[in-house]
């Protein structure tokens, strides 16, 4: 293989061009973003990355969970490709990065390639995957999901947004539903960039994440069941008050956590609750509940405490109670050979780096199950994500996009 130089770096304007034209699709109302995936917004987000890809002359496969393929043919074309990538679509209140940097990210990696006529001996697929945000049609990393056999195809074409349009259906209606079987293609290897979000690499005055592990979670969707009354008047000890189940709820989830310091993390993020009106006692609520942390062993146990003790709660308050698991995923350790290909890299750059544990899941988390894989991460300010002032540098995104840009070729061979 031919050596890499420190001199080899992706045009940084041109990336940063890139994620200003996407961000205009599916804008949110505070400067960020509102492609929800199967959206509209989707779509016409979708067909410009497809118009980006055909300009780079990639060649594009689509599977029937609609995750789009984009390959830039190796000089020996049965050699087993080298994957890039992450998702296009974004939370109701995105921003312009998460996610979308480790899609453009790889896109300008074949672009650079392109540039400078450098060839590899194994191909590169830029991939887009489809729902990866989980926030419409739960849960997240649904197509990738699919593709590592955790879940079944159908189940996910099943699987309903809150006005109970399902997954399926909104696929073909936006017209992305590929012919290629959902998990046939095999790698050697798959890179993700994305940026932190956290606060870590930004306050420690770090360029490049190498991401060791991820977090395991458990998502536990909990139905509280009490009754609807007046709450003017309804006399106190007469209540069966929902919101207070969740209420109390909240603090024992936050309990659980603060109990397994320092790598561990849980909060309730959805609710809704009926019949949501400023005079009415919630008869109903509906809430769901996320752990996390790098352990197996106290990511169960946390599971396994809010099982044992928020029935008694419901109990003491009259409540019915259910319990449905609707996410999860066991702690991911990435590929040892994939994350030092990542940390030659920042090194081989000169770019200040640390080793760190990824604590949102990603696409990366499904495919470590299957192929060699590991993550890329640069900064974000403050390290805020999943809402609208998300924000990065230019310099940053380049930096990922170059160390992504070396581990990449140094896993798909120069060829001379």
């Amino acid at each position: 293989m031919a050596t890499l130089g420190d001199n080899l770096k992706v045009n940084g304007d041109r990336l940063w061009d890139s994620l200003m034209e996407m961000a205009k699709i599916g804008p949110g109302v505070a400067g960020g973003n509102n492609r929800q995936t199967l959206t509209t917004a989707d779509k016409e987000g979708r067909e410009l990355f497809q118009r980006w890809c055909d300009e780079a002359g990639l060649e594009m496969g689509v599977d029937k969970m609609g995750t789009m393929f984009a390959r830039r043919e190796g000089t020996d074309p049965d050699a087993l490709p080298v994957y890039v990538g992450s998702h296009l679509d974004t939370q109701p209140t995105g921003g312009k990065y998460d996610g979308v940097l480790g899609v453009l990210g790889g896109l300008e990696l074949i672009r650079t390639l392109n540039d400078l006529d450098i060839k590899t001996k194994h191909p590169i697929v830029v991939t887009n995957w489809t729902n990866e945000e989980g926030t419409r049609f739960a849960p997240a990393m649904l197509a990738s999901g699919v593709f590592a056999g955790v879940h079944k195809l159908d189940w996910a074409y099943d699987r309903a947004d809150a006005k109970g349009l399902k997954f399926g259906d909104e696929l073909k209606r936006i017209g992305w539903v590929g012919d290629e079987e959902v998990g046939t293609r095999k790698m050697k290897a798959f890179f993700e960039l994305h940026i932190e979000q956290g606060p870590i690499l930004e306050a420690e005055g770090k360029d490049i994440g190498v991401v060791t592990h991820g977090q395991g979670l458990w998502w536990l969707q909990v139905t509280l069941t009490g009754k609807d009354a007046h709450t003017g008047s309804t006399p106190m000890p007469m209540r069966r008050n929902a919101g207070l189940g969740m209420a109390r709820m909240t603090e024992l989830v936050h309990q659980i956590a603060m109990s397994h310091q320092p790598e561990a993390v849980g909060a309730i993020g959805h609710c809704d609750v009926y019949p949501n009106s400023r005079n009415v006692i919630p008869g109903k609520v509906v809430f769901t509940i996320d752990f996390r942390t790098p352990h197996q062993q106290v990511l169960d146990a946390m599971k396994a405490r809010f099982e044992a003790e928020a029935p008694k709660i419901a109990e003491e308050l009259g409540l019915g109670m259910e319990i449905e698991v609707s996410g999860h995923f066991d702690p991911v350790t990435f590929d040892p050979d994939c994350v030092s290909a990542v940390r030659n890299a920042a090194e081989r750059l000169g770019y200040s780096h640390r080793d760190i544990v990824s604590g949102a899941g990603h696409d990366a988390c499904w495919i470590n199950k299957l192929y060699p894989t590991a993550m890329v991460m640069c900064p974000c300010v403050d390290g805020l994500s999943h809402n609208e002032a998300e924000d990065i540098s230019k310099e940053w995104a380049t930096a990922g996009a170059d160390v992504l840009l070396h581990a990449v070729l140094e896993t798909a061979e120069i060829v001379d």
